[in-house]
């Protein structure tokens, strides 16, 4: 309850969220790194690709919350894109896709 009343927790206690969300995808990309071949090459690429696109639409997202004079809540949606994006990196790996 106190995280919603102060933001810095809530903002402190999501980014060890996305912590220990992206350390489980980084152990199921090792997984798959180690087992090689084609799917292992794919999901290296696609790691890439999807960081730097992740950069890209936290920029875009910083940049929406400041022209819209919201720019407080900025660090906060960047930060649940981030998790969004590592969650549902989490539910694809963990399937065996």
């Amino acid at each position: 309850m106190a995280a919603y009343r102060n933001p810095w927790l809530s903002l402190s206690l999501d980014a060890v969220r996305l912590g220990v969300e992206a350390q489980s995808v980084i152990g199921l990309r090792m997984v798959k790194a180690a087992w090689g071949g084609p799917a292992a090459q794919d999901e290296a690429y696609l790691m890439v690709a999807e960081k730097a696109q992740a950069a890209v639409d936290a920029q875009l997202v910083m940049t929406k919350s400041v022209l819209a004079g919201q720019g407080h809540l900025g660090p906060a949606r960047a930060m649940a894109l981030y998790r969004r994006r590592v969650q549902a990196n989490q539910r694809r790996l963990s399937k065996g896709s």
